[in-house]
C-alpha cells in the first residue's frame, strides 16, 4: 500500500504549520486555578481551599475530625469552622469541580480542530482508484492566536468566578456561625425567662388558693408563664434550625455532627469599629466583582472581533493523493496488481453566504458587548455605593451593640439592685422583683441580638470589601424585627 501522502507535501505542511499546532496543544491546569484563588482570596481561605480527589479525601476527612475535636472544649471558632467547610463539604467540592470543568471547556476553545482524513476507493472494471484526503478549515488555522487568547481570557473570567463563589459561600459559613452561637446563647436565657415565669406562676397560684391575691392577678402571672413558654419554644427551634444549617454548610456527616461544639456566647465587640479611612480605597478596579466584568467585556469584545471574521463563511484546504492499478496478465497466467499513475492535489473551498450572510450572529454579538459594557459601568458606579451602605449598616450595628452593653444593660441591673433593697424594706413585692429579672434576662437577650446583628454585618463588609456579591442581611433584619 502506497503512503497516504508524498514525503514532500507532508513535510511542507508540517514546516509551514508546525508552530501553530503546537501552540494548540495547550493544557488546562486546575491546581492553578484553585491555587490563584487562594492569593486572589487569602483572608478568606487562608491557603485550605483545594480541590480533592478520591485518594485525598480520607485525608481531609481526617482533618476535619481533628479540628472538631479540638474544638470540644472551647467550642468550634469560627476560623476553624471555614477551614472545615473549605475542606469536608460536597456542594463546596462540586462547585470547584464545576468550575474546573468551565475553565477545560474554556481551554478546548482555544484549540485546533481535528482535521478530517477522507479514504476514498474507486474501482472501474479491472481497475481501481484509492483517494486519501486531508481537509481542515483554513480559518479556524488562521485565527488560532486569537482564538486562544480568547481562551486565556476565559479561563481567567472562570477562575475570578470561583474566588466570588468561595468568598459567598465562606461568608455563608461566617454567618451561619454566628446564628448557631447566638441561638444557643438565647436558647440558655429563654429557659431562665421561662422558670422565673414558672416560678411566679406557681407562686401565684397558691396565694390565690390561700385567697391573698386575686383572680386578675393570678391570669397575669399566668400569662407572663405562657408568653415566657412560647419564646422558650420559639428559641429552641431557632437553635436547631441554625445548627442544622452550619452542619450542612460545613458538610458533617452523621458521626462530626455528634462532635460539633459550638462556644457559649459570641466574641466580644472589638474596642473600636473599622475605621472608615481603611476602606475608603476599597471600591475600585481591585476588587473582584469590577475585575470579572472587565473579564466579560474584554471576552466579548475579542469574540465579537472572531465573529466577524467567521460569520461571513468558511474556508476548507484539502490536500489529496490519488493512485490507480490495474490487473495485468503474465506468461505464468497469474495475475498481478500494476499501480498507475499517481496524482496529487491540493484543493480550497468555501461556503457561499447566499442564504445566510452571519448577519444576525453579528448583530448578537454586537448587542452582547453593549450588554458586558454596561455591565461593567453599572458594576463599577453601584461599587462605592455599596460599599458605604454596607459600611453604615456595620457602623450602626456596632454603635447598637456598644449601646446595649454600655447602658442598657447597666441600668437593668442598677435597676434590679434598687428593687432588691426596696425588696428586703417590703416595699415592694416578690412578683414585682420577678418582673424585675424577666425584663433584665429580656434585656440580656436584646444585647446578644444587638451582638449578633454586628457580627453578622461584619462577615458582610469583609465579603463587600474584596468585591463579592453581597449577601442580604435578611436575618439580622429579622432579628431586629423581633
Amino acid at each position: 500500500m502506497p503512503p497516504f501522502f508524498s514525503k514532500n507535501i507532508s513535510t511542507n505542511i508540517c514546516a509551514l504549520f508546525a508552530p501553530l499546532l503546537l501552540s494548540s496543544c495547550s493544557s488546562f491546569d486546575v491546581e492553578t486555578l484553585v491555587q490563584k484563588t487562594n492569593e486572589d482570596v487569602a483572608t478568606f481561605t487562608q491557603g485550605h481551599l483545594q480541590l480533592s480527589n478520591r485518594r485525598q479525601s480520607p485525608e481531609l476527612y481526617a482533618k476535619a475530625n481533628e479540628l472538631l475535636v479540638q474544638s470540644a472544649e472551647q467550642g468550634l471558632s469560627q476560623n476553624d469552622a471555614v477551614h472545615i467547610a473549605l475542606i469536608n463539604t460536597p456542594a463546596l467540592q462540586a462547585l470547584l469541580a464545576r468550575h474546573a470543568a468551565n475553565g477545560a471547556i474554556a481551554a478546548q476553545g482555544g484549540q485546533i480542530a481535528n482535521p478530517l482524513l477522507t479514504l476514498e476507493n474507486i474501482r472501474r472494471g479491472d481497475a481501481s482508484d484509492f483517494s486519501r484526503m486531508l481537509s481542515f478549515s483554513l480559518i479556524d488555522l488562521l485565527s488560532l492566536p486569537q482564538r486562544q487568547n480568547l481562551a486565556q481570557n476565559k479561563i481567567s473570567e472562570v477562575q475570578l468566578q470561583m474566588s466570588i463563589d468561595v468568598v459567598t459561600r465562606v461568608t455563608q459559613v461566617r454567618k451561619a456561625w454566628v446564628d448557631a452561637v447566638a441561638a444557643k446563647q438565647i436558647l440558655i436565657y429563654a429557659n431562665q425567662v421561662n422558670e422565673v415565669a414558672q416560678a411566679s406562676t406557681t407562686l401565684a397560684q397558691k396565694m390565690r388558693d390561700a385567697g391573698n391575691f386575686s383572680q386578675l392577678q393570678a391570669a397575669r402571672q399566668r400569662a407572663f408563664y405562657a408568653d415566657a413558654f412560647t419564646q422558650l419554644k420559639t428559641a429552641q427551634q431557632r437553635e436547631v434550625s441554625s445548627r442544622e444549617n452550619l452542619i450542612r454548610l460545613l458538610g458533617l456527616t452523621e458521626e462530626q455532627k455528634s462532635m460539633l461544639r459550638l462556644p457559649e456566647r459570641l466574641p466580644d465587640l472589638p474596642p473600636a469599629p473599622i475605621d472608615a479611612e481603611t476602606i475608603k480605597d476599597a471600591a475600585n478596579a481591585e476588587r473582584l466583582d469590577i475585575r470579572f466584568a472587565k473579564k466579560r467585556l474584554e471576552f466579548v469584545a475579542r469574540q465579537q472581533g472572531l465573529t466577524t471574521l467567521t460569520s461571513w463563511s468558511d474556508v476548507q484546504l484539502a490536500v489529496a493523493r490519488e493512485t490507480g492499478s490495474q490487473d495485468v496478465s503474465l506468461d505464468s497466467g497469474a495475475n498481478q496488481k500494476k499501480d498507475g499513475a499517481t496524482k496529487r492535489s491540493a484543493q480550497i473551498s468555501f461556503s457561499l453566504p447566499i442564504f445566510n450572510q452571519g448577519q444576525l450572529q453579528r448583530d448578537a454579538m454586537n448587542a452582547a458587548t453593549r450588554v458586558a459594557s454596561y455591565e461593567l459601568e453599572n458594576t463599577m458606579r453601584n461599587a462605592a455605593s455599596t460599599l458605604r451602605e454596607t459600611y453604615s449598616t456595620y457602623v450602626t450595628s456596632y454603635d447598637i451593640a456598644q449601646h446595649y452593653h454600655v447602658d442598657i444593660l447597666a441600668l437593668h441591673e442598677q435597676i434590679l439592685r434598687e428593687n432588691q433593697l426596696r425588696y428586703n424594706g417590703m416595699l415592694i413585692s416578690v412578683f414585682d422583683l420577678l418582673a424585675d429579672a424577666r425584663e433584665q434576662i429580656h434585656g440580656v437577650t436584646a444585647a446578644i441580638l444587638a451582638e449578633q446583628a454586628f457580627w453578622l454585618a461584619d462577615a458582610g463588609l469583609q465579603a463587600e470589601i474584596i468585591g463579592a456579591p453581597n449577601i442580604a442581611n435578611d436575618q439580622t433584619l429579622r432579628n431586629k424585627d423581633e
